[in-house]
């Protein structure tokens, strides 16, 4: 299995970033690349390897380019955000993927959809139906993945901005969220809270490894406490943009 991520260098304007559910505070622009490039090191330090996609710099937030594309075995579908602003990022992701021999479709207006509202648990795809992606791209998306044996099950975000804002999963397919973000846990099979807001969000770098914020020490325990190596990765000038490690880049694992 291949273990390619895809990266996009922040923009220098990236303090023009939207935010929808948190307080706006200043984003430290210089410090926000050095924890990039300490995000990117870690993956690299895990065994991956990054491709980084053309910069945006027209377009604040495109350092999170997990919302891009949605990656299904050697499929990637090219999102079509729900922000206007932010359409600018997917072409530059999209040819990527066809150059690594990915498989390429795309969502469609009037449907949109976001990558970080995509949570894949083995082959079901959870899909937050929120503030960026809607009941038609949930449709488009679901008639591209089923044929490819997905099951897909669209989730209410309604406290969040994505459904991987409120909710991400362990190697062993366990969903972990903080509660207050989360609509309804019952939704998935096996479901633990955890004690902080950072603490949502994952990157599984293996079947025993995680990457998670720096910033959220209680959830770090409480992940080596169920047996995992957890590595953590100082990402607070994201976080002031609602970002996380998931939204930093586009793991692609499917590849022969």
């Amino acid at each position: 299995m291949s273990k390619i991520a895809l990266v996009r260098k922040p923009s220098p304007n990236l303090n023009d970033g939207i935010v929808d559910h948190i307080e706006r505070v200043p984003v430290d622009v210089p410090l926000a690349l050095s924890q990039w490039e300490g995000y990117v090191k870690a993956l690299h330090e895990a065994g991956w390897e990054t491709r980084q996609v053309a910069s945006v710099d027209e377009c604040p937030d495109g350092v999170f380019i997990e919302d891009s594309v949605v990656m299904f075995k050697n499929v990637a579908v090219s999102s079509y955000p729900g922000a206007e602003i932010r359409r600018g990022e997917v072409a530059s992701t999209r040819e990527v993927a066809g150059q690594l021999g990915c498989s390429l479709n795309q969502i469609q207006a009037p449907g949109t959809l976001d990558g970080g509202d995509i949570l894949k648990v083995g082959n079901t795809v959870y899909v937050g139906r929120g503030g960026r992606t809607n009941g038609e791209g949930i449709r488009q998306l679901r008639a591209i993945l089923t044929p490819l044996g997905a099951k897909v099950v669209g989730v209410p975000v309604t406290k969040a901005l994505h459904l991987k804002t409120a909710v991400t999963a362990l190697p062993d397919g366990t969903v972990i969220g903080y509660p207050d973000f989360v609509d309804n846990p019952s939704i998935f099979d096996r479901f633990i809270p955890v004690p902080e807001p950072h603490g949502t969000a994952v990157v599984c770098l293996s079947e025993t490894h995680v990457l998670m914020s720096a910033s959220a020490p209680k959830t770090t325990a409480l992940l080596e406490s169920l047996g995992y190596t957890v590595t953590t990765v100082p990402i607070t000038e994201f976080e002031k943009l609602e970002g996380c490690v998931t939204c930093l880049s586009v793991r692609i694992r499917d590849l022969a």
